[in-house]
């Protein structure tokens, strides 16, 4: 099965681990300059320009240019679909660790004693 490009949809482009911590790096303040980013994760620029550019041509991030800098900033709205996805995903857990707690619960508590002479 052919591999999806990093560029066609929002999951096949936070799959990269790289492209994740830029995310969250972005996701702790307002705009970063790529120099800032290059410095911070200490990974090589072209390689931060390249994953910026696929975050870029998916909606993750949006770019300004701000005299000689390029700003990044996260639109955290791109990001919805994998919230959604997630969310239903942890529906989906609360309910089986329910099962389990409920489980867990009935198996430890004592068996009802029956008395012998008991009037």
């Amino acid at each position: 099965m052919p591999r999806a490009s990093a560029t066609s949809d929002v999951f096949s482009a936070i799959a990269e681990p790289r492209r994740r911590q830029i995310i969250d790096l972005l996701s702790r303040g307002r705009g970063l300059p790529v120099g800032t980013i290059v410095l911070t994760l200490r990974l090589a620029q072209p390689a931060v320009s390249k994953h910026l550019g696929v975050l870029r041509e998916v909606g993750i991030v949006s770019v300004k240019k701000l005299g000689k800098s390029r700003v990044y900033e996260l639109n955290l709205d791109q990001l919805r679909t994998v919230q959604d996805w997630v969310q239903t995903l942890a529906r989906h857990w609360e309910s089986q660790l329910d099962r389990i707690r409920a489980r867990a619960e009935r198996s430890a508590s004592p068996s009802p004693t029956i008395t012998k002479g008991a009037s």
